[in-house]
């Protein structure tokens, strides 16, 4: 039976198994989890019993094509990107990581599998011994993962962007961003403006912000390199027993870009005690620790290739990275949840208000961040 017709006709435990013999994976197909985190793609991890007894485990992930019209595009970014970090890890290059993400071949050569009906998936190696947290809990793991995030850029900071495609186009497009929210309010599809005014309100009085950097990058003044584009601390593999940092893992939107997004986005995941959908804003607010512990880890791994520049701007990205990701959720909210997955009612709306209370907090303490970024900037660089 094509795979295809399995996917519509059998379980989920068939379906997956029928995805490993596509990738030729060895051994018996023995169970499959759901892994549920992550707000875009579909995931499974699926054990087998090898010949000796011993268990190995691999992820099969399908690339979502509403969020990505092109998944070809996706794909190759992914192979060109982990390719070269293998290269590079290969020559003993001094990185907080110890395994990278490997990409397996389905039977034909491709590091993908189109199937009719259910999209394009693929198969990854799984990093065993580690996990992945949503909120960080203390210091180390926010200077983890931000050094991660930093040598992830080192790493390819001599990779050419123009080999890899923009697969969202205007991704961090500020200024788009804010002029969709305003379109979406303003056509108020799912009659939902009534319950948003304040925070639509409060977005608007930030107008004069969202093209900083943008007027900064068509100066020339902030360098095109490929960045990440999703550094939520949820998108590093840590070591179970020791906290540090193993592997960077969710490439889908590595695209040309500025490191100031990847830091902004480091900042707004990384410092909050709260998870991104709390309800009580109260429990929403900047820890400065954990934000000295991001500015080290970062500038630890990129003083070699980041300027004065960039660096004074590195609060002020963490800001505006926050004030983005509550747009966007505010944008789909009032569009009626075609974006991110929702669990709740008025789910996106308690993911925006937790980032705009973020916001505030960044600005009460704004100073004092500019102040350790230069301190540290300062003590890395001696």
């Amino acid at each position: 039976m094509p795979l295809s017709a399995v996917f519509h006709t059998h379980s989920v435990q068939e379906q997956v198994a029928a995805l490993g013999d596509a990738f030729a994976i060895a051994g018996e197909f023995l169970h499959c989890d759901t892994i549920n985190s992550g707000h875009i793609n579909l995931t499974f991890r699926a054990a087998y019993r090898r010949e000796d007894g011993s268990t190995d485990r691999y992820i099969f992930q399908r690339v979502n094509d509403a969020v990505f019209q092109c998944p070809r595009d996706v794909m190759h970014n992914v192979e060109k990107v982990t390719n070269h970090i293998r290269w590079k890890m290969l020559r003993v290059l001094k990185t907080p990581f110890r395994q990278t993400l490997n990409l397996y071949s389905a039977r034909g050569g491709r590091k993908y599998l189109k199937l009719q009906g259910s999209g394009y998936w693929r198969c990854y190696n799984c990093i065993e011994n580690t996990y992945t947290c949503d909120v960080a809990e203390h210091p180390r793991q926010a200077y983890e993962a931000a050094r991660a995030f930093g040598a992830f850029q080192q790493l390819l900071c001599d990779m050419n962007p123009e080999d890899i495609h923009e697969t969202i186009p205007f991704f961090h497009h500020t200024r788009k961003r804010f002029n969709r929210l305003m379109e979406a309010a303003r056509k108020d599809s799912s009659g939902r403006l009534a319950s948003c005014r304040k925070e639509l309100e409060f977005i608007r009085k930030h107008e004069q912000e969202v093209d900083l950097l943008l007027n900064l990058q068509e100066k020339g003044e902030l360098p095109v390199r490929i960045v990440h584009n999703d550094t939520k601390i949820n998108n590093v593999m840590l070591d179970t027993e020791t906290d540090r940092a193993v592997c960077v893992i969710d490439l889908d939107t590595v695209m040309p870009g500025s490191i100031l997004y990847d830091f902004g986005d480091m900042a707004r995941t990384m410092t909050s005690p709260a998870a991104e959908d709390e309800e009580d804003l109260e429990k929403t607010f900047m820890r400065m620790p954990m934000f000295e512990a991001v500015v080290k880890g970062y500038l630890e791994t990129v003083k070699d290739f980041i300027t004065p520049l960039k660096v004074s701007l590195l609060p002020f990205s963490g800001k505006l990275i926050t004030l983005e990701t509550g747009i966007r959720f505010l944008t789909d909210y009032l569009e009626g949840d075609v974006y991110f997955k929702t669990e709740k009612d008025r789910h996106n709306l308690h993911r925006a208000r937790t980032q705009l209370a973020l916001v505030k907090s960044m600005e009460q303490q704004m100073p004092e961040m500019e102040k350790l970024c230069a301190d540290v900037f300062k003590a890395v660089k001696v």
